[in-house]
């Protein structure tokens, strides 16, 4: 088994062992979705939120494709469900700044605190960051009205 098969093995079994719930795709450990719940005291606070990750054959040295299964309410991730959007993530660790260094799992905890993450360079949804920029009460509305129970 070469070096990054092992790491992606690892990575992933580290994830399987957290506290998030983990489906493998196809049988495979290259695709499977995560299931989280939002942090206390945040507005996400009470929801669950499927994501949808990908690692390509070059992981770690490539980043992981992160794109949320169900809506969510945030600049940084694309609008599920309207036209083709895919609901993924544009969050500047796991796109832009991507190392071999960061352990997925590390990174993976960021996307739990999308709220104090909030970007005008990466946006993708300039509506949500609109709302949140106006009021923390209205925004924190429409992320409950997004949350799954």
């Amino acid at each position: 088994m070469s070096s990054p098969s092992k790491r992606r093995d690892m990575d992933v079994m580290k994830l399987m062992m957290s506290d998030y719930t983990v489906e493998p795709i196809n049988d495979g450990i290259n695709e499977f979705n995560v299931e989280f719940h939002g942090p206390k005291e945040s507005p996400y606070e009470g929801g669950v939120w499927k994501v949808r990750v990908e690692l390509p054959d070059a992981y770690p040295y490539k980043s992981p494709s992160i794109g949320f299964v169900n809506k969510i309410f945030h600049p940084n991730v694309d609008e599920l469900f309207l036209d083709d959007r895919s609901g993924s993530v544009c969050l500047d660790v796991i796109n832009q700044s991507w190392s071999p260094m960061f352990e997925y799992c590390e990174r993976y905890a960021k996307k739990e605190h999308m709220d104090n993450t909030l970007t005008d360079d990466s946006e993708v949804e300039v509506s949500d960051n609109e709302a949140f920029s106006d009021g923390r009460s209205d925004s924190d509305d429409e992320v409950a009205g997004r949350a799954d129970p």
